[in-house]
């Protein structure tokens, strides 16, 4: 079988071919985290970036591939999660702006495109890294070339691509040496190959590839249907609905396929015992009912976008700075809120925000000069995407860290501008260092030290620097690496699993072992961490 032009059903038959790939590959890429910490999420976050594109393309009403791509496009802009999903946007972005105005795309035609896709991709990230997804994306472009040169047939096309993608994946680990120790390839590298796969399985297909049920159309219940007539006719669903699911084994696929009736913008992320949870719904008793046959309710927050949309429409936007910030855990988002910021996203490690969620956040801030904290690295990117999406003066400060974001925050100085403020913040940032103590997740061989499963693993700013089955010990090891450059203020957030007691005590056996240091302790919250450290 040849193909030699693709039309708009082909394009989308090849785009759900990938997503549906994705969908049962995602665990799969999110296992190939280097380091064994809970926030492997880079198939989940690809996923769910291409799941809004599918949305896009499914309600697109036309057989034109440049409207098709552009669709596409759209859906993975708002719905980026994470560096890998943002980076996968750009990528389709490019696909889009190089297949603009074309009904039909020919071998040269998908060239053109992924030159241009690779292109946007090493545009989006600030310090380019061979041995990573943008590897595997150059790889790919440069095929693409030579197939399109040899042959017009699409399917040799595609199968050239995909081989050069799947060998330049395997060659990763020799680029990269934390790859090569840790015996994994690159994650956001897999995805891409998961999806060039995707392609091609759908395009050796002569029937129609299935396409994902759309549910909230297909299975909407009665309930979920009834619409306020007093709502304005651009606002369907009048309550945001978001709060933090808490269980075992919680079953994300059907808790999604369950919730997806009552309303849009549905989102359900996180691990089988932390997910969060947002829709937009009229029946926010309905979604709370579902969701409690799985597990307990945290931080629930319920709005009313109706009256939010007045309150802006009246110009209630009147402070001369606002703060967007990002977090996860009660505490600290109190502690955030008490500082001074006026918008807290819920998310953070296995949460990421989309690009959609943090403009929301942006929009509905009081004010037309917004600073953003993203206080995550795997966040930055979405941040600074949304703040190009909007006409409001947006900085957003590169926060990696919770504390991090909270030094930010005490350098706040309501009356300065919005871009000496996120000067100011950006310079505290030197001046604060961050520790983590949790638990691995998987075996891995890093610096030559063997950490299993279930150890205790202390982070000093993002690398692992103690582990063993002693929680006080690895903390005193990681105070070791925290202080070593004379810092003299530690403050401990302890997590959601934690109780105030302990962590005082812990304080205590510390500052005996450190006399020099002053300890503070606060209730932070978050799940999976059981403490956050911040050295100042």
């Amino acid at each position: 079988m040849s193909i030699y032009s693709l039309d708009g059903a082909g394009l989308k038959r090849m785009l759900m071919g990938s997503i549906n790939l994705l969908a049962t590959s995602k665990q799969e890429i999110d296992a190939l985290n280097v380091f064994p910490v809970p926030d492997g999420d880079t198939g989940t976050n690809m996923y769910l970036t291409f799941l809004e594109a599918a949305k896009e393309i499914q309600a697109a009403k036309t057989s034109h591939v440049g409207e098709i791509m552009e669709a596409a496009a759209r859906g993975c802009l708002m719905g980026a999660r994470g560096n890998s999903g943002v980076i996968l946007s750009q990528v389709v972005r490019g696909f889009a702006n190089s297949l603009k105005g074309k009904s039909t795309a020919t071998a040269k035609d998908m060239a053109k495109a992924f030159a241009e896709g690779t292109n946007l991709a090493y545009q989006a990230v600030a310090q380019p890294v061979e041995g990573t997804v943008l590897t595997v994306l150059r790889k790919s472009s440069e095929a693409a070339q030579q197939a399109a040169d040899r042959s017009p047939d699409l399917l040799r096309f595609m199968i050239t691509v995909y081989r050069q993608a799947a060998r330049a994946l395997d060659e990763t680990p020799e680029q990269l040496a934390v790859l090569k120790e840790a015996g994994v390839v690159d994650a956001g590298g897999k995805g891409w190959v998961i999806i060039l796969q995707g392609i091609l399985y759908a395009l050796r297909r002569v029937e129609e590839i299935e396409l994902l049920q759309d549910f909230a159309s297909s299975q909407k219940k009665r309930l979920a249907e009834f619409t306020l007539k007093e709502i304005d006719s651009d606002i369907h669903y009048t309550y945001c609905t978001e709060f933090i699911l808490k269980g075992t084994d919680l079953p994300i696929e059907k808790i999604k396929n369950e919730l997806s009736p009552y309303g849009d913008c549905l989102m359900v992320v996180g691990s089988d015992q932390v997910l969060k949870v947002h829709i937009h719904s009229n029946h926010p008793g309905l979604v709370i009912e579902t969701c409690l046959n799985y597990g307990t309710l945290h931080q629930m927050n319920i709005s009313n976008m109706r009256e939010q949309n007045l309150s802006l429409e009246k110009g209630q936007a009147d402070k001369p700075l606002a703060v967007v910030s990002v977090a996860v855990g009660e505490g600290i988002i109190k502690i955030m809120e008490s500082l001074g910021v006026d918008k807290v996203i819920t998310g953070g490690q296995t949460m990421n925000p989309s690009t959609e969620e943090i403009l929301q956040a942006i929009e509905k801030a009081p004010s037309q000069n917004i600073i953003v904290l993203p206080n995550n690295k795997n966040i930055v990117l979405a941040a600074k995407q949304a703040a190009l999406m909007t006409e409001k003066s947006v900085e957003v400060v590169n926060t990696v860290s919770i504390p991090q974001g909270l030094t930010a925050l005490l350098s706040l100085n309501p009356e300065g501008t919005l871009e000496e403020n996120a000067d100011r913040m950006q310079e505290a940032l030197k001046l604060v260092r961050t520790g983590e103590v949790t638990t691995a997740v998987r075996n891995v061989s890093i610096n030559g030290q063997a950490i299993k499963e279930g150890n205790i693993i202390g982070l000093a700013d993002e690398q692992i620097v103690a582990f063993g089955n002693d929680t006080y010990l690895v903390l005193k090891q990681l105070m070791e690496k925290l202080t070593s450059g004379g810092e003299e203020l530690i403050t401990l957030y302890y997590g959601e699993d934690q109780n105030g007691e302990s962590a005082r005590q812990t304080a205590e056996m510390l500052q005996r072992d450190f006399p020099n240091l002053e300890f503070e302790v606060h209730y932070g919250g978050q799940p999976l961490y059981p403490y956050i450290i911040s050295a100042e």
